[in-house]
């Protein structure tokens, strides 16, 4: 073998090693990679109060900084769903809530309250929703619909608003929107996988990094 071919061969084998070491790098940089939140802000983003949706014990956590009066979170809420769905026991939804569209947003945040009281989040949640281009028209809200809506779900409106201004609800609230500042969310929907936030948002995004999160777990 001559010494011009020994050195072509070595600069093949190099340049070989280096496009495999790149591609596996690529393949490592997944979401999961992304690191988690400080330590010191771990315990923000999930509360003993947060309503979750899903299987409470579940390996996998979403955490969803969540304004009922969101656009966005209303069209996300489908995705949110299927991801449920897709992993059943192994994936459960933290529900942080940041009403950023204002008193329309935090009047329809202490239904949603008192809806759990009453063991009636999860239908009066999807009615809201459902309901929301009507009630959460900005500039213009509608809540006597948000009610109306709520109780076609199973409310008992009567019961639900006398206790809309408890302490109880004003602290959760309050805790919230402190958690919000304190994590430096600014826009809703916001996702956390695991403490780890993502990067990018969007459906496939999403469902990629859970994905990745339950075959770790698994």
């Amino acid at each position: 073998m001559t010494r011009r071919l020994m050195i072509i061969l070595v600069l093949v084998f190099a340049l070989v090693a280096f496009a495999g070491g790149t591609w596996l790098a690529n393949k490592s940089a997944a979401p999961a990679d992304v690191p988690t939140v400080a330590s010191a802000l771990a315990d923000r983003l999930v509360r003993p109060h947060s309503p979750i949706l899903g299987a409470p014990n579940a390996p996998v956590t979403i955490v969803e900084f969540f304004d009922p009066a969101c656009e966005a979170c209303r069209a996300f809420h489908p995705v949110v769903k299927q991801t449920l769905a897709e992993h059943g026991d192994s994936v459960r939804v933290v529900i942080r809530y940041a009403p950023f569209h204002g008193d329309a947003s935090e009047t329809a945040v202490r239904i949603l309250e008192a809806a759990r009281r009453q063991a009636r989040f999860e239908p009066v949640l999807e009615a809201l929703l459902a309901a929301q281009p009507v009630w959460a028209q900005h500039g213009n809200p509608q809540l006597d619909v948000a009610w109306q809506a709520a109780g076609d779900a199973g409310l008992d409106v009567e019961e639900a608003r006398r206790v809309i201004a408890d302490p109880e609800i004003d602290a959760v609230l309050a805790q919230d929107a402190a958690d919000v500042a304190a994590v430096g969310v600014q826009r809703t929907p916001t996702f956390f996988v695991d403490g780890r936030p993502l990067m990018r948002f969007g459906a496939d995004e999403l469902k990629a990094m859970v994905r990745q999160q339950v075959e770790a777990t698994s």
